[in-house]
């Protein structure tokens, strides 16, 4: 017996004495080395042999590549890749999972590396979950139909829904649905529709994450509370954005929060150029019920800067926002309905409006820095029409209660708008050029107590002094939350700091600069077009070119602009070729290529020549197409309200942009005659409310039942063929596109339903 205490005591010393390295294998003996194979089942920690694993996914949601059961397991991918799509193939043929934790207990996946899946990693009731340094990048995305010079409609998403995984027929890197405990950290989400989707999760540690460059969201909250968003990338999650044309973000951000998601932290992030930078909304059970909400969140600290719309959309709520920057956007907050909310200590110029909040009460704007736009505080409320839901008939909708205090307003048109609006208190804040420090219409209750000098206030004179962010009182510095060592600064980035002329999307979502590439000046409609040379600082030169003919310069360095002149006869089929040298690339599918190997790129045009002859006629109940066909037939053989000619079938509006054609129910008969080269081709369309089109006498796309913007396709080959299209619309949205594209496509963008309120009327800029 004593020898064995004694043997046991030499062993005992061994391992204290061991370095810590060989403790750690004595504790914890190596994990088994795996190879992975598709329906591998894991349940207990292994590490995954590294090479690249090409494992096709099964289309189902319901199952994955890789699944992953029980307690304690850790499963180290060790740089391993995981691919289940070509890198070169169209983003949206992706399908399926590619791994699925099912339910368990101290679940580790790290140094995972997942491209080319509907979803990356899905995990489901997982207690304590560590999703750490894992890359899932480049996962499934839709293709995006609206143009340069306006918007197409089936590029609106809709995520007011997750009762039942509806967010999943958006894809994601990152999916956690009932996840309780553990952390993202140090993990990437790039070019995929979303980044991170949390759906009744709490107490996770985001952090130290880069969720950039998403065409949908960077990260989505539903039902999902009490979580830490600290320090992360949250960049250029956009969609619907064509600068100098159209600002709409299609309901796209880089943080959503929906549905009573309440209690969560995001501090220290950069979130800009984003459809909205967060997009926080209350949740339909609130706009039933008039009850809960996403509220007590605290935002501290990041930066919303240069969304399409708002730096901040935070409505139906109560929320505090402190010591934030949200510049250069529409807006910098938009706070409809929101109430005793607190808008602290934050920088919120350069934008159109700084705050504005309908139907708000008790809510207090304070301490901020509001300046360089048209107006820098609106507050107003209208009357309640919409009998139909259950918000208003359970809360007080009216505009009140404002304490407007120790603001900082410089230069602006008006400092204070205010309509309807009761109980209004300003007091403390001071004025550098503003033309006027208050319009006022229908308010009542206002105080003013101004004790600060107003300079080039309402006597207009040349003012001077300190406009920057007032002193963050103490009592709102004390929410400032407790963070790593080095995570109390925004993660900045040269591209992050310019404005909103670095967004450019394209067919596949936001262009993330890592590559060269051709992008246009002006309307594309525009000849000679110019074509602006994107991208690392390099050099290029054209290195081959058809139907051009002349170029303003045939090499140069980014930052160039070249001038295209199509050749006679060839203004609507032409292409040029570059190469560029220069720094390390990553090209838009995540091909890497280092500094100074050549990238080649281009820009080109297939529109065939058309002229489409068209025909408007009105219809009634009478002649309604959805029931009377044989009547409808008759109408379109009568004589119409308006014939056109046009180059291209191209109508989009919410009020007719061609006079003489109703707003409502009316119908349009085009034809034309159209010589393809030989070769394979799609006929495809973009409709609301419904289409049919014949090619040669016969109908190809029949889409006649009415429908929000859906896209159809049929094939074509070369050729000459009489092309003849039918389209009715009720009322709404007017959206009709017919084009001609080289091989075959079956795209069918996003994954609807399309939202399309009757009063969310585009705004296109000129």
């Amino acid at each position: 017996m004593q020898v064995t205490r004694v043997l046991v005591a030499v062993l005992l010393a061994l391992l204290v004495a061991a370095p810590p390295g060989l403790r750690a294998q004595t504790r914890h003996p190596p994990a088994p080395a795996i190879a992975l194979r598709p329906g591998l089942v894991i349940t207990r920690s292994v590490r995954v042999l590294p090479r690249t694993y090409r494992l096709a996914a099964p289309p189902s949601l319901d199952s994955a590549v890789v699944t992953i059961r029980g307690d304690d397991v850790t499963v180290d991918f060790a740089g391993a890749e995981l691919e289940g799509l070509a890198s070169e193939s169209d983003p949206d043929r992706a399908q399926g999972i590619a791994i699925r934790i099912e339910g368990g207990r101290n679940v580790r996946i790290l140094h995972a590396r997942i491209r080319g899946y509907r979803v990356g990693i899905l995990a489901r009731g997982t207690r304590d979950l560590h999703l750490v340094d894992d890359d899932v990048s480049y996962t499934w995305k839709p293709r995006l139909f609206s143009l340069i010079e306006h918007e197409s409609l089936v590029d609106w998403q809709s995520y007011h829904h997750n009762e039942h995984d509806e967010w999943l027929r958006w894809g994601g890197a990152f999916y956690l649905a009932d996840v309780r405990g553990g952390e993202v950290h140090g993990s990437r989400a790039v070019q995929g529709a979303n980044g991170l989707m949390l759906v009744r999760c709490d107490s996770l540690a985001i952090t130290d994450n880069d969720f950039s460059f998403n065409s949908g969201t960077g990260v989505a909250l539903y039902r999902s509370s009490g979580n830490r968003i600290v320090h992360n990338r949250i960049d250029f999650d956009m969609r619907g954005y064509s600068h100098s044309f159209y600002r709409r973000g299609q309901d796209s951000a880089g943080l959503l929060m929906y549905e009573q998601s309440s209690g969560n932290i995001i501090a220290y992030n950069s979130i800009t150029h984003g459809g909205d930078g967060v997009f926080l909304w209350a949740g339909q059970s609130t706009m039933d019920s008039g009850t809960g909400g996403a509220n007590d969140n605290l935002f501290y600290g990041n930066d919303f800067s240069f969304a399409a719309a708002n730096g901040i959309e935070a409505t139906f709520a109560r929320n505090a926002f402190v010591a934030n920057r949200s510049n250069g956007n529409e807006y910098g907050v938009w706070g409809g309905y929101s109430y005793e909310t607190k808008i602290v200590g934050n920088d919120l110029s350069g934008n159109r409006i700084g705050v504005a909040i309908e139907h708000g009460q008790q809510n207090t704007i304070a301490w901020n820095r509001i300046a360089d736009g048209t107006t820098g505080i609106s507050l107003w409320a209208d009357p309640v029409t919409d009998t139909s839901w259950g918000y208003p008939k359970q809360r007080e909708v009216s505009s009140r209660d404002y304490q407007v205090s120790n603001n900082v307003f410089a230069k602006l048109r008006v400092g204070v708008r205010a309509r309807n609006t009761e109980d209004l208190i300003l007091a403390w804040n001071r004025w550098i050029t503003v033309d006027s420090a208050t319009v006022l219409r229908d308010t009542t209750g206002f105080q003013s107590a101004e004790d600060a000098p107003t300079e080039a206030g309402a006597a207009g004179a040349a003012g001077a002094g300190d406009s920057s962010v007032p002193a963050l009182p103490a009592e709102y510095a004390r929410l400032a939350p407790a963070v790593a060592a080095g995570d109390s600064t925004i993660p900045e980035s040269p591209l992050t700091k310019r404005d909103r002329a670095a967004i450019i999307v394209d067919e596949w979502g936001p262009y993330d600069w890592g590559s060269p590439r051709m992008w246009p000046v002006d309307s594309v409609r525009e000849m000679p077009l110019r074509l602006a040379v994107l991208g690392p600082a390099g050099t290029w030169r054209v290195a081959g070119s058809r139907g051009v003919a002349a170029l303003s310069r045939t090499s140069g360095r980014v930052g160039d602009t070249i001038a295209v002149t199509p050749a006679a006869g060839a203004d609507a089929d032409w292409e040029i070729g570059l190469e560029y040298r220069g720094g390390a690339t990553v090209s838009p599918r995540g091909t890497r290529r280092a500094a100074g190997v050549p990238y080649s790129f281009g820009y080109g045009r297939f529109e065939p020549a058309s002229e489409w002859a068209m025909r408007f006629f009105g219809w009634t109940d009478s002649t309604d197409p959805r029931a009377k066909p044989e009547a409808f037939a008759a109408l379109l053989r009568s004589i119409p309200l308006l014939t056109r000619q046009a180059p291209r079938l191209d109508l989009e509006w919410y009020r007719p942009q061609i006079a003489g054609v109703p707003a409502e129910r009316f119908a349009m008969e085009a034809t034309e005659s159209l010589t393809l080269p030989p070769g394979t081709y799609t006929v495809r369309t973009i409709s609301d409310d419904a289409v049919r089109v014949w090619v040669d006498g016969a109908l190809v796309i029949d889409d006649w039942t009415p429908h929000e913007s859906v896209v159809d396709h049929a094939p074509l080959a070369g050729g000459r063929h009489e092309l003849r299209v039918q389209y009715y619309q009720v009322d709404g949205w007017t959206e009709l596109r017919l084009d001609v594209v080289r091989g075959v496509e079956q795209s069918r963008g996003t994954a609807g339903p399309h939202r399309r309120g009757g009063d969310d009327v585009m705004e296109v800029m000129t």
